[in-house]
């Protein structure tokens, strides 16, 4: 789903929201300055609730923040876009344009009904009556006011009933009930499909006559008179809808709400509850995408070690708890503060590469994937009790199991702020290129340079290479927003090909770039091919990667090697 998409959509459940907010706790009194002050901040909030991000502070949590080390330390990340049928696909592209025509068509109405403002505005002769100057039209129309013109045709009105109209339209304009109007309109363009926003509007417009009515009131002696006279003008036609016009509809309402019992001032404390509901639509809205976002890390944490390790007689079975016990010692799965590694996951990067060996004889026996290695951190942040969770063969097993009990002592990991054991688990990959050499690392997050196709003969300082482009830097090339945001660029860019999905076709194409040091996207290519149709696809979404966040080393911007590896599923 788009992210413009999802904006809408909460702006939309915003608006309904705050109107069923409105209409329960506000409809009926008389407070008509809080209900303006309200409306409008109905209209704020809703347009600008979705954009708080309180994701990013909520991940920098502790229990989030490890969840999401987890996730980027052990598991590959993987993309997988959706093959979306033909009605999603008609229905994607129509109810955008219904909708942008939609917009188009109340924008042009909008300023027509502006222009024709000006031109009567223009058109009109004035005069100063009782030092407020007013506007004669020529031909006559019934009273309305826009921003500081008042409009008026004398001939048609009482001395009574002129002076009444003039108290009215004076409010309009001292109080700038036109600013109101102009937002309401505004608001309604972009969420004309929502009718609770033209019901909004509505309210916005019949509380600004309630206001000036109630000046009115307050002014005059015979409130009969002025409700008789509010009749007697029902049926002249507005100049314009975008005005504040004398004889605005529902007239019934008006009449109702000026012969309303005024609301006792104890009632106005109903207003502080709109504080909580918006502070409640805020929370809910983030809520939604961090819960989101943390089941689909734990999922791709804990499901592919689920299944593949359900396939393997020497498998353990998946954690269930946060607690184990081996032996008499008690192991944690997930703890506040994960263990973690002197320098971090680049330096983890670093010794895995430099320490593994591809076994000889698994190399001549063409012997390549992964060796998922768990082990324990100790309260002392020594390395014990290393199990293979996945086999690939005994010496692959056995040269994984050596490289990680050689590990230095890792920082341990707690929990309520005491030092505990906790379960640790690393993926290592050992893959053959095409030309037989053998190529051997730690399984890491985007771009960790232990991927296909890369020798570990350059290493972090770029040593051995005659471009001089990294592999591993002090600090990695970082996509706008992060990994998140990179994945979902794909997922929301890629296409299915047509022939591959009806060929059946499905599995992974491994690509792999150069991030400049400007932060561009070069040197894209096919590191592990699916097919044709396929790798052409990846290719067209990678290339298509707005700037990055360059990579350093010393504190200078240098060219990286980055690995993408994007995944074609079929449903």
């Amino acid at each position: 789903m788009a992210p413009e998409f999802v904006y809408f959509l909460k702006i939309n459940i915003g608006i309904a929201l705050f109107y069923a907010f409105y209409r329960l706790f506000f409809y009926r009194d008389t407070f008509f300055h809080w209900r303006r002050y309200a409306l409008l901040a109905f209209m704020g909030i809703s347009f600008l609730y979705p954009l708080l991000n309180i994701q990013d502070w909520v991940k920098e949590q502790e229990p989030m923040k490890e969840i999401v080390t987890i996730y980027a330390a052990n598991m590959l990340p993987e993309v997988t876009p959706q093959q979306s049928t033909l009605w999603e696909q008609l229905t994607g592209n129509i109810c955008p344009i219904l909708y942008w025509l939609g917009i188009g068509a109340l924008i042009l109405r909008f300023l027509v009904q502006l222009v024709s403002i000006c031109i009567i505005a223009r058109r009109s002769r004035k005069v100063v009556i009782n030092g407020i100057t007013i506007r004669i039209p020529e031909k006559s129309a019934a009273p309305f006011s826009f921003f500081h013109w008042i409009f008026i045709s004398p001939e048609l009105h009482t001395e009574n009933e002129f002076r009444e109209i003039l108290i009215h339209e004076e409010t309009h304009t001292c109080q700038w009930h036109s600013a109101d109007v102009v937002l309401s309109e505004l608001f309604n363009i972009f969420c004309w499909v929502n009718p609770f926003a033209w019901l909004i509007k509505r309210e916005i417009r019949n509380n600004l006559e309630y206001m000036a009515d109630n000046r009115v009131v307050l002014s005059i002696h015979d409130t009969k008179s002025y409700q008789y006279h509010l009749l007697g003008l029902a049926s002249q036609k507005a100049s314009a809808h975008l005005c504040n016009s004398f004889n605005i509809l529902p007239l019934k309402n008006r009449i109702v709400m000026m012969n309303k019992r005024r609301t006792k001032g104890i009632a106005k404390t109903k207003y502080v509850m709109f504080f909580p509901l918006a502070a409640l639509l805020m929370l809910f809205s983030n809520i939604e995408a961090v819960a989101r976002i943390t089941g689909k890390f734990a999922e791709e944490i804990i499901s592919p070690l689920t299944t593949e390790t359900s396939n393997n007689a020497d498998a353990e079975a998946g954690d269930s708890s946060d607690q184990e016990r081996d032996g008499d010692t008690e192991v944690y799965t997930a703890v506040e503060s994960m263990p973690r590694y002197p320098g971090g996951e680049i330096a983890l990067l670093s010794y895995i590469s430099r320490n593994l060996k591809y076994p000889t004889e698994s190399k001549l026996k063409g012997v390549e994937g992964k060796v998922y290695v768990r082990f324990v951190v100790t309260k002392t942040g020594e390395i014990s009790n290393a199990r293979i969770m996945r086999s690939l063969d005994k010496d692959c097993d056995a040269e994984a199991i050596r490289v990680i009990m050689g590990m230095p002592r890792w920082e341990p990991g707690k929990q309520n702020g005491k030092v505990v054991n906790v379960y640790y688990v690393i993926p290592i990959s050992f893959r053959l290129n095409s030309d037989k050499s053998a190529t051997q690392g730690v399984e890491g997050d985007f771009g960790s340079g232990m991927e296909n196709g890369e020798t570990n003969n350059k290493n972090a300082t770029g040593e051995g290479s005659s471009s001089n482009v990294y592999t591993a830097v002090e600090q990695m090339p970082q996509f706008p927003g992060g990994e998140t945001a990179l994945m979902r660029y794909i997922f929301d860019n890629i296409k299915y090909p047509s022939s591959s999905h009806q060929n059946g076709v499905q599995g992974k194409v491994y690509t792999e770039v150069t991030i400049s040091e400007t932060g561009e996207v070069k040197n894209a290519k096919i590191l592990r091919s699916l097919d044709p149709f396929c790798d052409a696809e990846a290719l067209r979404v990678v290339n298509s990667l707005p700037k990055w966040i360059p990579g350093k080393q010393n504190g200078v911007n240098v060219p990286v090697k980055y690995v993408l590896p994007i995944t074609f599923k079929l449903q």
